[in-house]
């Protein structure tokens, strides 16, 4: 079962999005939207780059304490961050030093997002409005 999950809903209530309201659950019959996305979660001064369908489930799997960021995107950009951080990878693993050049890159990423959260919802908002 999927509840819609936009984060933005102005003065009359309704979404921005489509035209349910926020908590109203979506077709039930229909799978949920695949939404790639990259990820980066922080585990003291380490950062797991990594890619999923299903943040949720992964990151049960993970650990990690904190959700930094998410990207829309799937092997390749997953694949371009790990070349772009090389430098930074420890060992032959998904895990990087969290360096300055990584800070500023997440940074870049998150503007204007308080919660990574918020802004898979509103990938998942737009694809199921998309959907109809």
């Amino acid at each position: 079962m999927l509840v819609f999950l936009d984060p933005v809903i102005p003065a009359g209530g309704w979404p921005v999005i489509c035209e349910c309201r926020v908590g109203k659950v979506v077709d039930d019959e229909l799978p949920p939207p695949r939404i790639d996305v990259v990820y980066t979660l922080r585990l003291g001064e380490r950062v797991k780059i990594g890619t999923t369908a299903n943040p949720r489930h992964r990151f049960a799997a993970l650990w990690h304490e904190e959700v930094l960021a998410f990207e829309r995107g799937g092997r390749a950009l997953e694949r371009r961050r790990h070349a772009e951080f090389a430098a930074d990878r420890l060992g032959t693993s998904e895990w990087f030093a969290l360096s300055d050049a990584l800070r500023d890159h997440i940074t870049t990423v998150g503007a204007g997002v308080d919660d990574p959260w918020d802004a898979y919802a509103r990938w998942v908002s737009d694809a199921l409005a998309v959907r109809g």
